[in-house]
C-alpha cells in the first residue's frame, strides 16, 4: 500500500483561514443583495473558493482565472456589476505574485482575464456603468496586488540572499582558522627543522670524524657509517618533509592548481609514454569548464596509478580513461596482469593495491572534492576508478577518519588541499576575491530586482490612474449633467415648445441608454431623448423619456433603468 502524503499543518491552517476570510465576505455581499440566488450567488462561489485557494499553491495562475470567472458571472446580474468577488480575486493575485517568480505568464493570465472581462460586456451589450466598471474596477483588482506579490516576494529573495551570504561568510572564516592553524603548523616544522637539522648534523659530522680515529676496528668503521648514513636520510626526510608543509612559493607550482606549470594530463601520458610504459588512453566527451581543485585531483589520481603499476607490475600493460559526463568526470586506470615469469611483482602489486597508503591518501583526496573513488582487482591486475564533480563543494567534504593514513601522508594532503582552496580564494587578504565579487554580485543582482520591483509597482498604478481616472471623470461628468430631477419632470408639459424649458432642461441628454428604452415604442415622427432622474453613478436609475416634434414636446413617459 502505497504511503499518503501528509500536507504540513502550516499551509492547510493558512488555506483554511483565506477560505473562511472570502467566505465571510462574499456571505456578507449575498446578504445585502436584493434579488440574490442562493445557488448562484451563495454556494457556487464558496464552492469554487474551496477549489481556487488550495489550487493557488501549485496552480496560482489557474486559482486567479477562476475566480475571475465569478467576477465575469457578476457582470450579467441586471442591478449591479459589483459583487464580494472582487476581494477573492486580488487575494488570489496577490498570492500569485508572491508565488510565481517570472513575470510573463503571470501578464498574460491578467491580460487574459481583462479579456474576458471585456468579451462578458460585450456579448451582454451592457450599460456604460458596466464597462465603466470592468475596465477600472476588476484591472484594479488584478494588477495592484499582484504587484504588491510581487514586492512582497522580492523583499523575502533578499533576505534570503543576505542570510545566505552570511553563512558564506562564516564558512570563509572557518577557513581563514583552517589556514591559520596549518600555517602556525608549518612554522612549527620549519622551527623544528633548523634545530633537529643542525643537531643531527653535527650528530653526523661527529661520526664522520670518529670515523677516522686509528683505535676503531673495521667493525667499528662500519657501524659509524652506518650510523652517518642513517642520520643523513634522517635529514633529507626531515627536509623534504617541511618543505611539503611550507609550500614555498617560486618551486615550480601552480598555485591554484599545484600542478608542475603548465602540466596537464596529457602531458602526463606523454612523458610516461616516452619512458617505453605501455600506455594507452582516450578521453570521452566534450572537456568541460572544471575547478583547479577538480583538475589537480583527476591529474593526481593518474599520477598515482601510474606510479603503482609501474613499481609493483612493470611491463603490464595500462589503459587510462577519462569521461566527461553532464554534471562529473568518470577516471579510470586499469593495469593488466603481471608477467607470468614474474610470480613476485604479481604478488606484490596485488598486496600493494590492497593496503598501500598511497591509495589511502588518494581516496582522501577525491572524498575531500565530492567524489568517490573505488580500487580493486580487475581481470587478473587492477583498476582504480575515481568520479569527480566538474565544480568542487564550497565547504571541502570532511574525509571519515580512522582511515589508517600516517600522519605526515594526512597533513601534507590536507595542508595541499585547503591552503590552496583558500589561496584559489584569497582568504585572509584585505582585497576583494572573486568569490567574494561573486557574492556581491549576487546580492546586488538581488536589490537592483527588489528595486525594479518597487519602481513597477509604484509606476504601473500611476500609468494605470492617468489612463482610467481621466476616463472616470469624464463618465461621471456626462452622468451627472444629464440628471433631470423628478419633480422638473412632472412640470413638463406637452405641447409646449423647448424654448419654454430651456431652464428647466438639464445642459445634455444621457448618451448611454440601454436598448430595451432606444427600442421602446414612440409617437411616429418624433425623436426621443433620454434623462436620468437621478445622481448614483453604480446604481442603475430610471430613465425620462421626452420625444419631441421639431421643438415640441409630444410626449413624455418613465423607462425603467432595469431591464425588464
Amino acid at each position: 500500500m502505497l504511503p499518503s502524503r501528509i500536507l504540513p499543518a502550516g499551509p492547510v491552517l493558512g488555506d483554511v483561514a483565506l477560505w473562511c476570510a472570502l467566505a465571510a465576505a462574499t456571505g456578507y455581499g449575498f446578504r445585502d443583495a436584493s434579488a440574490a440566488s442562493p445557488a448562484l450567488d451563495l454556494l457556487l462561489p464558496l464552492a469554487l473558493l474551496a477549489v481556487a485557494v488550495p489550487l493557488s499553491r501549485r496552480r496560482p495562475a489557474a486559482a486567479v482565472f477562476l475566480v475571475n470567472g465569478l467576477c465575469a458571472l457578476g457582470l450579467a446580474d441586471a442591478a449591479t456589476p459589483a459583487n464580494a468577488q472582487v476581494l477573492s480575486l486580488a487575494a488570489l493575485s496577490c498570492l500569485m505574485g508572491a508565488r510565481v517568480a517570472t513575470a510573463r505568464g503571470p501578464l498574460l493570465v491578467l491580460a487574459g482575464c481583462l479579456l474576458l472581462d471585456i468579451a462578458m460586456c460585450a456579448v451582454l451589450r451592457t450599460q456604460a456603468v458596466w464597462w465603466f466598471y470592468t475596465l477600472t474596477v476588476l484591472p484594479a483588482a488584478l494588477l495592484p496586488p499582484w504587484l504588491a506579490g510581487r514586492h512582497w516576494r522580492g523583499r523575502r529573495e533578499l533576505v534570503r540572499e543576505g542570510w545566505r551570504l552570511a553563512r558564506s561568510l562564516e564558512e570563509r572564516q572557518h577557513l581563514v582558522a583552517e589556514r591559520a592553524r596549518l600555517t602556525e603548523r608549518a612554522d612549527i616544522a620549519a622551527d623544528m627543522h633548523d634545530s633537529l637539522g643542525h643537531v643531527l648534523s653535527l650528530v653526523a659530522l661527529r661520526a664522520g670524524a670518529l670515523e677516522l680515529s686509528p683505535d676503531l676496528t673495521d667493525r667499528d668503521r662500519a657501524d659509524l657509517a652506518e650510523l652517518r648514513g642513517t642520520i643523513a636520510d634522517a635529514v633529507e626526510q626531515l627536509r623534504e618533509t617541511v618543505a611539503v608543509l611550507r609550500d614555498p612559493p617560486g618551486r615550480g607550482t601552480s598555485a591554484s592548481t599545484g600542478l608542475p606549470v603548465g602540466d596537464t594530463v596529457e602531458d602526463l601520458m606523454s612523458r610516461a609514454v616516452a619512458s617505453g610504459v605501455p600506455v594507452r588512453w582516450e578521453r570521452r566527451g566534450p572537456v568541460p569548464a572544471l575547478s583547479p581543485l577538480v583538475e589537480r585531483g583527476m591529474y593526481r589520481v593518474v599520477q598515482e596509478t601510474l606510479t603503482n603499476a609501474v613499481k609493483h607490475a612493470p611491463g603490464a600493460s595500462i589503459r587510462v580513461g577519462i569521461t566527461h559526463e553532464a554534471d562529473r568526470t568518470r577516471v579510470s586506470v586499469e593495469s593488466a596482469a603481471p608477467p607470468a615469469d614474474d610470480p613476485a611483482h604479481q604478488a606484490e602489486g596485488t598486496q600493494a593495491g590492497a593496503g598501500g597508503h598511497g591509495l589511502t591518501g588518494l581516496r582522501e583526496r577525491v572524498t575531500v572534492l565530492g567524489g568517490s573513488l573505488r580500487t580493486g582487482p580487475h581481470d587478473g591486475g587492477f583498476r582504480v576508478t575515481a568520479v569527480l564533480p566538474h565544480q568542487a563543494p564550497a565547504v571541502p567534504v570532511t574525509p571519515a577518519t580512522g582511515s589508517g593514513m600516517p600522519a605526515d601522508d594526512a597533513a601534507s594532503e590536507r595542508t595541499s588541499e585547503i591552503p590552496s582552496a583558500v589561496h584559489a580564494n584569497n582568504l585572509g587578504t584585505g582585497t576583494r576575491t572573486g568569490t567574494g565579487m561573486e557574492s556581491a554580485k549576487r546580492l546586488a543582482d538581488a536589490r537592483r530586482a527588489a528595486r525594479g520591483r518597487s519602481v513597477v509597482a509604484f509606476v504601473a498604478p500611476v500609468a494605470a490612474a492617468a489612463f482610467f481616472v481621466p476616463a472616470a471623470v469624464y463618465l461621471a461628468w456626462q452622468l451627472t449633467t444629464s440628471v433631470l430631477p423628478p419633480s422638473r419632470f412632472d412640470e413638463l408639459e406637452p405641447g409646449r415648445p423647448r424654448a419654454e424649458f430651456a431652464g428647466e432642461l438639464p445642459a445634455r441628454a444621457f448618451p448611454y441608454p440601454p436598448d430595451h428604452a432606444r427600442s421602446a415604442p414612440r409617437p411616429p415622427g418624433t425623436h426621443c431623448e433620454f434623462y436620468r432622474s437621478g445622481r448614483d453613478l453604480l446604481d442603475q436609475v430610471d430613465l425620462y423619456r421626452l420625444c419631441w416634434a421639431g421643438d415640441v414636446l409630444v410626449a413624455k413617459d418613465t423607462v425603467p433603468g432595469n431591464r425588464p
